[in-house]
């Protein structure tokens, strides 16, 4: 008798929609398609997620929390952590492009590195959770300058656009040719001096730690 693995099913509905939704946007996306790249029937996939918007934000907080959980946030590092956010958008490229398409679709699930989002979105129960994750950023960022290690010519919270807007400079976001894990190593190293020293240049970081070597 087949043993009915309900987790396994959800992570085959979750890893087909990702190529699916990156490859055709939210509205191109076909429900039939990913039930069908995932072996399962359309009744299952809705159970599932309740509706093809429903898919797309557990699709989008997957890759997003991945993302968050591999790039520690410390305000008065900045330089660091755009540096993690550059590995990380190398890593999953998936989510940059669904991000492009959200945007493009008016659709904003939440935001893939500050955990924002916004009302009257796809996202339902994490809408909370993200909002309070991005105000501990910015908090952050506001203490670091009261501390004087951050200039305070600047919004907290542009501060936070401003560094992910540089890391994801070379990403498929990017208006620049996109970084690919095929690159040379040193192309990716080159960029990661840059983005070091542009950020603590731009914020006037005080005392910006040595910078990571990162993993090609």
């Amino acid at each position: 008798m087949r043993v009915y693995d309900a987790e396994s099913t959800r992570r085959r509905l979750l890893a087909a929609a990702t190529a699916d939704f990156a490859a055709h946007g939210i509205a191109g996306a076909r429900v039939d398609r990913i039930a069908t790249g995932a072996g399962v029937n359309k009744a299952q996939l809705y159970a599932y997620f309740g509706d093809k918007l429903g898919l797309f934000d557990a699709v989008f907080r997957m890759h997003a929390d991945a993302v968050v959980d591999a790039t520690p946030f410390t305000a008065d590092d900045l330089p660091r952590y755009a540096v993690g956010l550059y590995d990380a958008a190398l890593a999953r490229p998936e989510l940059v492009r669904l991000a492009a398409w959200a945007r493009l679709e008016r659709v904003t699930p939440g935001d893939a590195t500050t955990g924002d989002a916004k009302p009257g979105t796809a996202t339902t129960g994490t809408a909370a959770t993200r909002t309070a994750a991005v105000g501990r950023k910015v908090e952050a960022i506001a203490g670091a300058q009261r501390a004087g290690l951050l200039t305070g010519a600047m919004a907290p919270r542009d501060v936070l656009t401003l560094v992910i807007a540089m890391a994801l400079a070379w990403s498929a976001a990017g208006l620049s040719d996109a970084a690919s894990p095929d690159d040379p190593s040193a192309d990716h190293e080159r960029r990661r001096e840059a983005l070091f020293e542009a950020v603590s240049g731009a914020f006037r970081v005080a005392r910006p730690s040595a910078r990571p070597a990162g993993q090609d």
